[in-house]
This record gives structure tokens, C-alpha cells and sequence, in this order.
């Protein structure tokens, strides 16, 4: 293996640039199925009411501190909109690129999320470069001292019995469920919670402060994972305290998910429910969050090196 021809791929899920993106973009997530226009408008609605998602933003500056603390060349690649995975590996196969480790920017494990990047990965690589796809790094110790460092901090205002709710981006049920055939469930609710858990530890919580809910569940039909968010805010405001903290545990950088459902729809829920609701600073390119990164890539590269 000649190592001037590795290189990182960041993967990342993609934000429309501008509210007139998004019809294109919605039809991406789908594949192109039809979206029921309220659905369209509700989506058009979140976008207007943050101005813009700098996921893209944040995704770049991610890889370009990464490139600069790793020493190697980092790429990046977006599902469902620019700079599109297929343009990407495109571009690194012109670079010369023949290996990639790729890792997805979703710390847990998801057929429905992680299994659709490292598909949408392999396929736009055919034979031409051998990727080596980072399944899942939810118990990575930089990653967890990078959400505690930030949940401390956010802690350091608050009363010392005030609760803290983790969350993680819910997905459909059936997704976690095991097959009929005895197939098993996808781990994703169990990396979830086990991430919570560990960024609780190290922040120094008790069980009794911390509870664990589902956000961000999709308008499409069937059941989604749950507890929601809503039914935890309720449950907490009748305990009787005043202060509570959200510390999504599933994102690594702002975007609508943070900036709209936590700070727009649950801070609302919350003030009608006399809750004061603060949220941690999201990771982005904090860095400890890029020692993280450089750490899994390098781990990686070493295992790459080792079954060359």
C-alpha cells in the first residue's frame, strides 16, 4: 500500500443551501417518492425559521482540522446533497486516492442512517478504491469527553439537582427490531443509550439526574422509537423542578435538528411547561471532538497498514 494515495472520508448527511433546495432535497432523502405537500412546507417552514442549516459548514471545517491534525488528506461527502458521496469519491479517484478508511458522522450504528452511507460509499467506489468503513464509535473515549466537556460547562450555570435529558435521533421501530427469521435487531437504541450513559459518567452524574429520550421522530407513518422528548419534558416539569438540560448525544454539529426541534419546538414545550430548558454547545469543530476524530482515523490507518 503506498500511504501518499490513503486518505479520510467524512460522511456526513447533507443540508439544502437555500429554502428553494429544498423540494430537490426533500426528493433525495426519499428516493424520490412523492411528499405530501404539508410535509414540504412544514420542512420549508423549520429551514425559514433558523435561515439557514450550516451542517455543510461545520462538516468542511470538521475535515479541514482533522486534515491539519492528522497529516493526511480528509475529504468529505454528503448523502443526500452537495458535495454528494459520488462526487466526492470521484474527485479522490482523480486525486490518485486507493484507499479511504470513511467514517460516518453518526457516532451510532443504524442500518436506516450508517448502513445507507457505507452502501452509497461502496457503490460510488466499485473496485477502484479499497474503502475501509468505520462501523460505529459510540463509546470512543475522546468522543465522550468532548460531549461531557461541553455538558459540564453547561452544568456549571445550573442547580446541582437540575435533570439532564440525553437524546438521540429516533428512527423507525421496526429498525431496531430482530427479524421473523431470528435475523438480530439493529443496535442502534443500545449504542444510544450506552453513549448517554457514558458521557453521564463522565460528567460526574447520578442515574436520578439523567433520563434518555428519541427526537426528531419523522412525518412518516408507523411507529417511531420513543420515549419523545415532549412526554420526558412532561414527566420532568411534574417532579417539580424548574431547570432541566438537553444534551443530544447522536449529533456532532449544529444543524435543524439542534437549531430548530431543540432550540425553536422544545424550548417551547418547555416554557409552557414553566420548564427553563438549556442545551449544551453542540461539538463542531471543538477540540477535543477533532482529537476524537483524528483518533478513530488513526486507529484505523494502523489496522489498514497492518492487513496491507
Amino acid at each position: 500500500m503506498t500511504r501518499a494515495k490513503t486518505a479520510i472520508l467524512l460522511l456526513a448527511h447533507g443540508t439544502p443551501e437555500t429554502p428553494e433546495d429544498i423540494p430537490a432535497y426533500m426528493r433525495n432523502i426519499t428516493g424520490g417518492r412523492p411528499i405530501p405537500e404539508t410535509v414540504m412546507e412544514e420542512v420549508k417552514h423549520r429551514y425559514g425559521l433558523i435561515g439557514r442549516s450550516p451542517l455543510t459548514e461545520i462538516t468542511l471545517r470538521q475535515g479541514a482540522a482533522l486534515e491539519k491534525a492528522l497529516g493526511e488528506r480528509v475529504y468529505v461527502g454528503m448523502r443526500n446533497w452537495h458535495p454528494f458521496i459520488a462526487e466526492t469519491v470521484k474527485r479522490m479517484r482523480e486525486d490518485g486516492v486507493t484507499h479511504a478508511i470513511a467514517i460516518c458522522l453518526a457516532p451510532q450504528s443504524s442500518r436506516t442512517s450508517v448502513g445507507l452511507y457505507r452502501k452509497a460509499v461502496m457503490d460510488a467506489a466499485g473496485e477502484t478504491i479499497k474503502i475501509q468503513f468505520v462501523e460505529s464509535w459510540h463509546d470512543q473515549p475522546r468522543l465522550i469527553s468532548a460531549f461531557a466537556e461541553k455538558l459540564r460547562a453547561a452544568l456549571s450555570a445550573l442547580p446541582p439537582d437540575a435533570p439532564v435529558i440525553f437524546t438521540a435521533h429516533s428512527v423507525p421501530s421496526r429498525t431496531v427490531e430482530g427479524g421473523a427469521d431470528g435475523a438480530p435487531g439493529d443496535p442502534y437504541e443500545k449504542q444510544a443509550r450506552e453513549t448517554a450513559r457514558l458521557v453521564a459518567k463522565a460528567a460526574g452524574l447520578v442515574d436520578s439526574r439523567c433520563r434518555f429520550a428519541f427526537q426528531s421522530q419523522g412525518m412518516s407513518g408507523g411507529p417511531w422509537m420513543g420515549p419523545t422528548v415532549e412526554e420526558t419534558l412532561k414527566a420532568v416539569a411534574a417532579s417539580g423542578t424548574k431547570r432541566a438540560v438537553i444534551q443530544p448525544i447522536g449529533f456532532v454539529c449544529d444543524h435543524v435538528e439542534v437549531l430548530y426541534d431543540i432550540d425553536i419546538a422544545f424550548h417551547k414545550v418547555a416554557e409552557e411547561l414553566g420548564l427553563q430548558l438549556t442545551r449544551p454547545e453542540s461539538l463542531n469543530d471543538s477540540p477535543e471532538f477533532i482529537a476524537a476524530l483524528k483518533e478513530l482515523a488513526a486507529a484505523a490507518l494502523q489496522s489498514q497498514g497492518a492487513n496491507a
